[in-house]
């Protein structure tokens, strides 16, 4: 079971205009993930491009959720960092293949490199896990 998750949506300001909220309030412990990138087990990439990178750094960041006892439902906030703007679709369409319905808040940043220069991306989130 997630912990627990309240989107906040707010009148008189921009709507969000993207898969993302406002704002997240939770209640439960509080899980800070670290920066995933879209490597392998073996700390390879698991492609030259952003959507095989996107896909793996999703799935990187689902396996440390579910470590701790949580899922996407319960993801408060959502940060992403591209090397390159046009990278943004790929790491979009990753990112709904995971997340639906209530969206947690959420930041994309384009950056001019990562640590490795192989890696086009890297996501980390705030989650709750349940009590």
């Amino acid at each position: 079971m997630p912990g627990k998750r309240e989107i906040v949506e707010v009148e008189g300001i921009a709507p969000p205009f993207g898969s993302y909220s406002h704002g997240a309030i939770g209640s439960g412990r509080v899980l800070h993930v670290a920066g995933q990138v879209g490597a392998g087990p073996d700390g390879e990439p698991a492609g030259e491009d952003a959507e095989s990178q996107a896909r793996q750094a999703f799935a990187n960041l689902g396996a440390v959720l579910a470590a701790a006892g949580t899922g996407f439902d319960s993801v408060l906030k959502l940060t992403a960092y591209v090397t390159d703007r046009a990278h943004a679709a790929a790491l979009a369409q990753a990112r709904a293949e995971v997340v639906s319905g209530s969206f947690p808040a959420s930041t994309v940043v384009v950056v001019a490199a990562l640590l490795d220069p192989r890696w086009l991306l890297e996501v980390e989130a705030v989650a709750v896990v349940p009590e």
